[in-house]
């Protein structure tokens, strides 16, 4: 698996932790995550960086992230959400409005992903459609 796959695996764990305890810091939520992990070894240095990079940056923008979740959720409110998908979402929006070097197809792609592999049988629609409509609001090409 990719460093960035990786890294936004661990990054969805943290926030999942996050968003379960107020009283966790993201190094305690990430550390977590990566001592969790079934991969054998000392973590890839570039996936620990990206996964870093994605929960600090989640965190500084939660606010305006949230507020775009919620625009374009058509009657699903954030907090009716599973606490998987709403992180899952998160990771996507964050991409696509805070890291230009990240292409649209890619973010909406792993983020599907994400949502197949940790979330119900119906995340990775709900995931695509949302954050489609978010892209689209955002003038993402």
């Amino acid at each position: 698996m990719g460093a960035r796959r990786t890294g936004r695996e661990r990054a969805l764990q943290a926030l999942y932790q996050l968003d379960m305890a107020d009283n966790l810091s993201s190094y305690e939520a990430l550390a977590s995550a990566w001592s969790a992990s079934t991969e054998e070894g000392k973590p890839d240095p570039d996936a620990v960086k990206f996964a870093q990079e994605l929960v600090e940056g989640v965190r500084a923008n939660q606010k305006e992230i949230d507020e775009l979740i919620e625009k374009h959720s058509h009657n699903w409110r954030l907090d009716r959400m599973s606490r998987i998908d709403r992180n899952v979402l998160r990771l996507g929006v964050f991409e696509l409005k805070y890291r230009p070097d990240i292409p649209k197809k890619v973010s909406i792609n792993e983020a599907v992903e994400l949502g197949k592999n940790f979330g119900t049988e119906e995340s990775s629609a709900f995931v695509n459609g949302l954050l489609d409509r978010v892209a689209v609001s955002l003038g993402k090409p």
